[in-house]
């Protein structure tokens, strides 16, 4: 069964999460939003996932920089600053008693509406902030078996349209790509830009490996993910050839190996793209050597990044 690049094992603890809206915390059950805020009504806002590794928030000023450029594209006022946002944040994680294995989903909308209509100027109330941590860590598996992803029909699109930099609450084209990967079988979906180049998965960046280089898209099409620029960074300063390029589906069928990244797991191979097995998987049945590199690499630098805990005083 295809379970995703963001599965993790059920976590009997997260039934008994404190969950914070606009400062105040409840108990999951009693966790509830109004009908007629924006981003219920048209999935109107933004957010961002993040990691508490040992107390500290890793790439936080990256994850707030890409939160508050999307609101403000949006024309859309958080109302506190980064750094409140930041320590809500620690606060909400420090109630809850959480020091690692944290995975927090920050949401932001508009706010509540008069009536539910997409005028901005309808809305009578300040933003709305949502943070839910859970307790939630990848799946083994997924970080040395790899994942199955499908090619899908929906495209990432061009910036005047729907900007693919801006991490929306609207997601319904990577949700359609998902429902189709899904339906054959896959555990993500592979998509394509507008000229039919590789751009990105439905909700993880994509990598290739061939002849010892590292290929991933140019960015045109697809979020400015953090884990992708860590990962591209990460290559350069490996001296392991890195591009951001066009390429096509044939050279991904080519490929010596395949990798997404994400905040949640941050580096998973893939093992097979619509039913081409990529390189040898086939004869070595998990990660192959770059993958698991550039997974230590990775490692090493949210260590480094993570020296120190935030909850001392």
């Amino acid at each position: 069964m295809s379970t995703g690049s963001h599965h993790s094992n059920d976590d009997a603890r997260n039934e008994h999460i404190q969950i914070n809206i606009n400062g105040e915390l409840f108990a999951r059950h009693e966790a509830k939003i109004s009908v007629f805020d924006s981003g219920f009504i048209l999935g109107d806002g933004v957010w961002e996932g993040l990691r508490l590794h040992h107390g500290k928030l890793p790439f936080i000023d990256q994850h707030l920089k890409r939160l508050y450029e999307g609101a403000k594209a949006l024309d859309l006022d958080i109302g506190i600053s980064p750094q409140q946002l930041q320590q809500r944040v620690l606060d909400t994680c420090l109630a809850n008693g959480m020091e690692d294995h944290v995975h927090i989903r920050l949401m932001v909308s508009r706010g509540v509406k008069s009536t539910p209509y997409q005028d901005p100027r309808v809305t009578i109330s300040p933003a709305t902030i949502v943070i839910i941590p859970e307790y939630k860590i990848p799946a083994p598996d997924s970080a040395n078996r790899g994942l199955d992803l499908y090619t899908v029909y929906v495209r990432r699109g061009y910036p005047d349209v729907q900007d693919p930099k801006l991490n929306s609450h609207s997601k319904l084209n990577c949700i359609f790509g998902c429902i189709q990967a899904t339906k054959a079988g896959a555990d993500e979906a592979l998509m394509l830009d507008p000229h039919g180049f590789v751009s990105t998965c439905n909700s993880t960046h994509f990598f290739i490996v061939r002849d010892g280089e590292v290929w991933t898209s140019t960015g045109d099409y697809c979020l400015a993910g953090i884990t992708r620029s860590n990962i591209i960074k990460l290559c350069k300063l490996a001296h392991i050839p890195v591009y951001e390029k066009n390429f096509s589906l044939a050279e991904v069928y080519g490929a010596d190996e395949a990798f997404v990244t994400g905040t949640f797991a941050g580096v998973t191979p893939v093992k097979v793209v619509d039913g081409r097995d990529i390189g040898d998987y086939p004869n070595r049945q998990s990660k192959g050597p770059m993958v698991h590199r550039l997974q230590q690499l990775y490692l090493q630098m949210i260590a480094n990044e993570c020296h120190s805990s935030l909850f001392e005083a």
